[in-house]
């Protein structure tokens, strides 16, 4: 009888016998209950020379009990005199935040305490006269035809809360239905209207940057229900008759994020016309607005965010 041998050969013999002998080992290594041969691990890699596996100095900065409170020698920050974690670099102040959501922080100037509007007026002009909103319990209220309020003191950016209510029951339609606005500067306008369940073209209804951004969502409350704006607002910048960077304004519309830093186009007045930048002064008042609505105002702060990116600031 011809044998395996017979056919392949020597050489083949020894090729057919390493085959088998792999085989019966993946058949012994494959048996229920036993795991595989453990592979063995790479080679650990080896430092380079001279690193000696030591970390780079850093240049910690200790304070009296020990505890790091900085470095001196980590990467720098493009752009600022600074490095990364620097313990040169100045703190921010301290800032008391409100006892409760709405409460103005302890660096926010009061616009309305709900006593009286002495922090307000009335016109523009050369003679300005005393605000003449009635003021009632804790809130005042728009006196309809008697023209807009002005702060008496005037800003450029800043944080702004204000709460307000549209009329109770809700009377009109469309842009005739609970209409004011928060104008910064006089000029651009977060508009304020009863938008529960009224239909207006969206870049004029609540929460709106009126005539060019609707809001994100309608994030409004019922009539009569005390809703809240916080708001940011960068004032535009000029050069001479030249603008370096337009206006900006963020809202939080009853905690809801409706304008996210959005580009002003321009004064927000003009309807029949694109909206332009003028050259104006860097502070200026800010306007509630009077549109022949009686809608109520009150708990109303702003802080001054100028200087806070200053590196000196402490």
């Amino acid at each position: 009888m011809m044998t395996t041998q017979h056919v392949l050969g020597r050489s083949g013999g020894v090729l057919l016998a390493a085959a088998v002998a792999f085989v019966v080992g993946v058949a012994i290594d494959a048996r229920p209950g036993q795991a595989p041969p453990a592979t063995p691990p790479p080679a650990t890699a080896q430092a380079a020379p001279g690193a000696r596996g030591q970390a780079p100095d850093t240049g910690p900065v200790r304070d009296a009990s020990g505890a790091i409170i900085g470095f001196t020698k980590m990467a720098e920050i493009p752009g600022t005199p600074w490095r990364i974690h620097d313990a040169a670099r100045p703190h921010p102040r301290m800032v008391t935040p409100g006892a409760m959501p709405g409460a103005a922080p302890s660096d926010a100037i009061i616009l309305f305490d709900g006593k009286d509007l002495s922090k307000w007026m009335q016109g523009q002009n050369a003679t300005p006269v005393d605000a003449k909103w009635p003021v009632r319990a804790g809130y005042f209220e728009t006196a309809a035809g008697s023209g807009s309020l002005y702060t008496r003191e005037k800003f450029g950016d800043v944080q702004m809360h204000v709460e307000f209510a549209t009329p109770s029951p809700a009377l009109g339609a469309s842009q005739d239905r609970g209409n004011s606005g928060v104008k910064f500067m006089g000029m651009y306008e977060v508009q304020v209207l009863d938008s529960y369940e009224n239909v207006t073209y969206a870049d004029g209804q609540a929460g709106a940057i009126y005539g060019e951004y609707p809001p994100l969502v309608n994030a409004t409350r019922k009539p009569g229900e005390w809703q809240t704006y916080d708001l940011v607002f960068e004032a535009p910048k000029f050069r001479g008759t030249t603008l370096v960077a337009p206006a900006y304004i963020t809202v939080f519309w009853n905690g809801v994020l409706v304008q996210h830093r959005r580009a002003v186009m321009g004064s927000t007045s003009a309807t029949t016309t694109a909206h332009d930048y003028a050259v104006h002064d860097p502070e200026l008042p800010i306007m509630l607005q009077d549109h022949a609505h009686p809608v109520r105002y009150r708990n109303i702060w702003v802080r001054r965010l100028a200087g806070y990116d200053q590196p000196e600031m402490k």
